[in-house]
């Protein structure tokens, strides 16, 4: 149950951008999300804008004993210089929900040939006739840079604010805090 909220404000830095310092610290949440198995901590982005930016600001939502384990861990170690903690709050009562979710882009068009190849064992001419180069599409969505811990490659990872709604829809949150159907209050 979404009847808690943290908030952490990244402060001014001049040595580093907003958005690299929101790329650090939300891949701290995601580690510390992996660490705990935790399903039932949501994030959200209150200051975001379409197609724009994440902004300054992540929000934690989860009942208050989840989130308390989760900020009982160090997962904020080496960002406490770069951040504003806000207190564990009680979500308002008058708030509205809505989802926050992953949405991830088509690969290019060669990776999804030779996948295609691989699985379906046809030709490169067979591969390129069905997968054309107008397949691949980018999002106009804003995202956060990750390293993923098992193969080393950095990647964007898209999130989309769903429309607002008046009702909560419950579900499980991924270790990135985001779920496809899962709302998080929204105020």
């Amino acid at each position: 149950m979404m009847t808690h909220y943290v908030d952490i404000r990244l402060r001014p830095d001049p040595e580093f951008p907003a958005n690299q310092l929101l790329n650090a610290l939300f891949s701290k949440l995601h580690r510390a999300l992996v660490q705990l198995q935790a399903d039932d901590v949501g994030v959200s982005f209150p200051e975001f804008q379409a197609k724009r930016s994440l902004g300054e600001c992540l929000r934690l939502h989860g009942s208050s004993e989840h989130l308390d384990s989760l900020m009982a861990l160090s997962w904020l170690q080496g960002m406490r210089d770069h951040v504003d903690l806000g207190a564990l709050l009680a979500v308002p009562a008058d708030c509205q929900y809505r989802v926050v979710r992953r949405v991830q882009a088509q690969s290019s068009p060669e990776r999804l040939r030779r996948r295609y190849i691989k699985r379906h064992g046809v030709t490169v001419e067979d591969a390129v006739s069905r997968l054309p180069d107008a397949i691949s599409k980018e999002l106009d969505l804003p995202f956060v840079y990750l390293r993923s811990q098992s193969t080393g490659q950095q990647f964007r990872l898209f999130v989309e604010h769903g429309d607002l709604i008046n009702q909560p829809l419950t579900g499980k949150f991924s270790c990135y805090g985001l779920s496809a159907v899962a709302t998080v209050p929204w105020f």
